[in-house]
């Protein structure tokens, strides 16, 4: 799965530079993205594992639904969240790595990275690492293959808009911890070199879709921000200015995080899943087509984070 300080550390700069001064704003939050509003799911899972009633949380109009149904976007909601239905030969399994959780007089999201156990005695004990990860898009369930979960993404949305800034309040818990692990069920967990980072993705693309449905994208907007130390409390109101066109030769540009992706998914025209190939750099004049967010507890793909990494997010906002 793919699958949003510090104490405060970012290794990618350009993530905070200021707004220029003086510059009247307009602040538009986008939809649930006060965090107030959640569809709460309860799962029962298959009685070889268990047989437990699950709860699973969605960014959406506040409703609580039964049974083990897939789940598709309620009320317009343009989030997706790393919350799942599995069912896999038959076997009915959840994973819940995102939470509503109380903030004031309303709620925020809180997204985790943990391990993820499935134990049948005699026959099977799996487990594999999940990271907490709220994105623009949907998941389509349910998931039927333990591997290619990132095929289940429908990444990014519609959007044509130029904002100048990305806005939201967010929270920040690390274990500190100088390495990751690599669990992913199917063979011995792995050490993996580096910190893991809390992280927030955020670009704009020019889609182009050929005839066969293949999807090509030129990079009009980024933004990419990574927290590495635990906040003392909420940092509120943070601003990211988005940078547009070629930002290569940006002293604040960082190749590793913020360089041109052929990693992640979308659903083309046919309702089929393919991978999004950017290709180049448009020009800072473009006008997008999709606007693609993600914050996550983790940073280093599927299976790859630190236990017990958290990110809180509220009140997410486009600046103009």
């Amino acid at each position: 799965m793919k699958q949003i300080v510090f104490g405060m550390l970012l290794s990618a700069m350009a993530a905070a530079a200021p707004l220029h001064a003086g510059t009247p704003e307009k602040v538009v939050p986008l939809k649930y993205g006060d965090m107030d509003q959640w569809v709460v799911r309860h799962i029962t899972e298959s009685g070889i594992i268990g047989g437990n009633t699950k709860t699973l949380y969605e960014i959406g109009p506040n409703r609580t639904l039964n049974g083990n149904n897939a789940y598709t976007n309620l009320g317009g909601s343009p989030w997706g969240t790393s919350n799942v239905m599995a069912k896999v030969m038959g076997v009915v399994k959840t994973n819940n790595s995102v939470y509503r959780e109380k903030r004031g007089t309303g709620y925020c999201a809180k997204l985790t990275t943990h391990i993820e156990s499935v134990k049948v005695l005699g026959l099977m004990n799996i487990k594999v690492l999940a990271a907490g990860s709220i994105f623009l898009g949907d998941m389509h369930e349910p998931i039927t293959s333990p591997k290619g979960g990132e095929k289940y993404l429908n990444f990014g949305i519609p959007f044509t808009g130029k904002p100048k800034a990305l806005r939201y309040d967010y929270r920040v818990a690390v274990n500190g911890s100088k390495d990751r692990i690599k669990q992913n069920g199917f063979s011995r967990k792995q050490t993996v070199a580096g910190q893991d980072y809390a992280t927030t993705v955020f670009l704009l693309q020019k889609r182009t879709e050929d005839a066969k449905g293949n999807i090509t994208a030129k990079r009009v907007g980024t933004m990419v921000v990574r927290y590495g130390k635990t906040t003392n409390g909420w940092i509120n109101n943070a601003t990211y200015e988005i940078l547009y066109g070629d930002i290569r030769k940006n002293p604040h540009y960082n190749a590793a995080t913020m360089g041109l992706r052929q990693t992640d998914y979308a659903r083309n025209s046919k309702g089929e899943s393919v991978l999004v190939r950017e290709t180049g750099w448009a020009p800072a004049s473009e006008k997008p087509t999709h606007m693609v967010l993600q914050f996550s507890s983790s940073h280093g793909g599927a299976f790859i984070g630190t236990p017990g990494n958290t990110l809180w997010i509220d009140n997410v906002r486009l600046v103009y």
